[in-house]
């Protein structure tokens, strides 16, 4: 056995110990069920709050209140899984993701498809005001969030209302190699792979106080509501998923399989039902009036806290057993098999399109059967809506996601070494 910090991070120590350790690397099944789960709960939400729903009286229409509470389950998600090359990078060295080539495959991923979105919607709602081609940039560009003077009513035009989390997402996605490169230069003060990762969290700690501290500019002395669709306000949630990388990462530097990291990622990953039961009882607590009113109604400084708080409780006990999963096939997980399962599987490759085709469906539906906003059956309009969207979002993904995908593998780079 080595010391403790002296082991390359992702090492395979034996069959018993790579069992026993978290994935640091590759494709997870069971995150595409995690993205199958938070692009429909997106979905139950819009709909619940298009029919008016989630605004009747209850506890059933107090929980479809706090569906958005699915949005910080994709900030977390972003932050683990790209951060997890820098991270390692970092802790252990060797080759340091290429930046242009990140970016690249992010551009692939969002635009093409988002973009289509874009087209439809702007054509067939906000025509003639968006018969100007200058007034479609901020959309293309993905800077909707940070015009001051939108000549579109709410956070976006119809159709695009939930536009307004990828924007986030793309901020996110620009600052992240400016981030790594800064938590970088802070780990390397570290002697071992073990002082860098906890050099790592201390600075991703730093990183996650910068959204209860934009709480308070976004407050005080007046409240800027505009504020809470920028980065900083959900820095915790991306900052939590890159601290939940650089934990999975440091389970592979300890040699003892009972260091304090091992054992904590081991039970998490074992005691994912419990940790489940946890996050559905945040979620009802974050459903009471204490995180504040529904939908509409304007927080106060202490309800955004509260709100904070609960959502990132809620994600981090829902993904973190997900995210520790070990790599080996065997033996079977009943996490991965509920969350990895073929149809699970298929849900998440296509949840991308679910997110971006849903409110054009639910827009268009309305349009179509005259109905007006809050109004409509709750079921009815749940089932005809997640059919049309996931009719749309296999389209979308087989036409042009996938392909946009094929071709940034044929001009992918190698990455860039030390």
């Amino acid at each position: 056995m080595t010391e403790t910090g002296s082991m390359p991070v992702h090492r395979e120590l034996n069959g018993e110990d790579v069992r026993d350790l978290p994935a640091v690397g590759g494709h997870l099944d069971a995150m595409d069920g995690v993205r199958a789960v938070a692009s429909f709960g997106v979905l139950v939400y819009h709909v619940a709050s298009t029919t008016g729903a989630s605004l009747r009286e209850g506890f059933l229409p107090a929980l479809l209140s706090r569906g958005d509470i699915a949005v910080p389950i994709f900030f977390m998600l972003s932050g683990f899984l790209l951060y997890r090359p820098w991270a390692r990078e970092a802790m252990e060295g060797g080759a340091r993701p290429g930046t242009g080539d990140y970016l690249w495959k992010r551009a692939l991923r969002i635009l093409p498809a988002y973009w289509l979105v874009v087209a439809v919607a702007l054509s067939l709602w906000s025509w003639p005001q968006a018969a100007d081609p200058v007034r479609w940039l901020p959309f293309l560009l993905l800077a909707q969030n940070y015009v001051p003077d939108p000549w579109w009513a709410g956070a976006s035009p119809p159709g695009l209302g939930q536009m307004w989390s990828l924007s986030v997402e793309m901020t996110f996605y620009l600052a992240l190699p400016l981030i790594a490169v800064a938590l970088r230069a802070l780990a390397r003060r570290g002697a071992h792979p073990v002082a860098r990762a906890r050099l790592l969290l201390t600075g991703i700690c730093a990183l996650a106080l910068v959204s209860p501290l934009w709480a308070i500019f976004s407050h005080v002395p007046v409240h800027r509501p505009e504020l809470g669709l920028w980065l900083p306000r959900s820095m915790l949630y991306f900052a939590t998923g890159m601290a939940l990388a650089v934990v999975s990462l440091w389970a592979h530097a300890e040699s003892d399989p009972d260091a304090p990291v091992r054992r904590l990622t081991r039970g998490l990953r074992e005691s994912w039902v419990t940790c489940w039961i946890i996050a559905a009882l945040v979620y009802a607590v974050a459903a009471s009036p204490v995180a504040g009113g529904r939908l509409f109604e304007i927080q106060d400084l202490w309800t955004d806290f509260f709100e904070m708080a609960l959502y990132t409780v809620f994600v981090l006990a829902l993904m973190a057993p997900v995210a520790l999963q070990t790599a080996a096939p065997s033996p079977p997980s009943p996490l991965r098999s509920l969350l990895g399962n073929r149809v699970m599987r298929y849900l998440g490759r296509i949840s991308y399109g679910v997110f971006l085709w849903q409110f054009v469906v639910i827009v268009g539906w309305y349009e179509l059967t005259g109905q007006q906003t809050f109004t409509g059956g709750l079921l009815t309009t749940l089932v005809v809506c997640t059919a049309f969207t996931v009719l749309l979002a296999d389209l979308s993904h087989r036409l042009v996601e996938a392909p946009a995908l094929r071709l940034h593998r044929l001009h992918r780079r190698p990455p860039r070494a030390r």
